[in-house]
C-alpha cells in the first residue's frame, strides 16, 4: 500500500506542466506562424491592388477624349483599386511605357498621346508595409502591367 502511496506523490509533482507545455509551445511554434501568415497576406494584397490598379488605370485612360483627362482618371482609378485592397494609396505610382517594354526597364518618361491604335503598357507599383515592421522598411513593392490599344476607329 505504501507504494501505492508513492505512485501518488510523484504524479502530484507533474501536476500542471501539461498547460506550461502548451503555452511553450503556442509561443514559440503559433505566434512566428501566425505572423507570417499575416506577413504574406499583406504582401499578396500588394499584388493583388497592383493588378487591378494596372488594369483599371488602362481602362480609364484608354477610354478618355484626351492624353490629360486620361492620365488623371487613370491615377484616380488607380487609387480606387489600390483602396479596395485596403493597401495605403499614398504608395502608388502610376507610369507609362510603349508596347513591348516590360515595366521594370522604364524610368516612366512616356506619356501616351492617346491616338487612334495606339498601344502601350500601364505600369503601377504598389509598396507594401509588412505588419509591425518599421516604416523605414518598405522594399517590398509590387508592379503591375496591362497592355492598352486604344481603339483604331475613335474620333481623335
Amino acid at each position: 500500500m505504501s507504494a501505492a502511496v508513492e505512485e501518488g506523490r510523484r504524479d502530484d509533482g507533474e501536476r500542471g506542466s501539461a498547460i506550461v507545455e502548451f503555452v511553450f509551445i503556442a509561443l514559440v511554434v503559433f505566434v512566428p506562424l501566425v505572423y507570417l501568415v499575416a506577413g504574406f497576406s499583406a504582401v499578396q494584397r500588394g499584388v493583388f491592388a497592383a493588378d487591378a490598379a494596372a488594369r483599371e488605370a488602362g481602362r480609364a485612360v484608354a477610354t478618355a477624349p484626351d492624353p490629360a483627362t486620361g492620365l488623371a482618371r487613370a491615377e484616380a482609378a488607380a487609387a480606387l483599386a489600390v483602396a479596395d485592397q485596403a493597401v495605403d494609396a499614398t504608395d502608388v505610382t502610376v507610369a507609362y511605357v510603349p508596347a513591348g517594354v516590360e515595366c521594370s526597364a522604364t524610368t516612366g518618361g512616356y506619356l501616351p498621346t492617346l491616338a487612334p491604335g495606339e498601344e502601350f503598357s500601364v505600369c503601377v507599383t504598389v509598396t507594401v508595409r509588412v505588419p509591425l515592421l518599421p516604416e523605414f522598411i518598405d522594399a517590398n513593392t509590387a508592379t503591375g502591367q496591362f497592355v492598352v490599344e486604344r481603339d483604331r476607329y475613335v474620333d481623335a
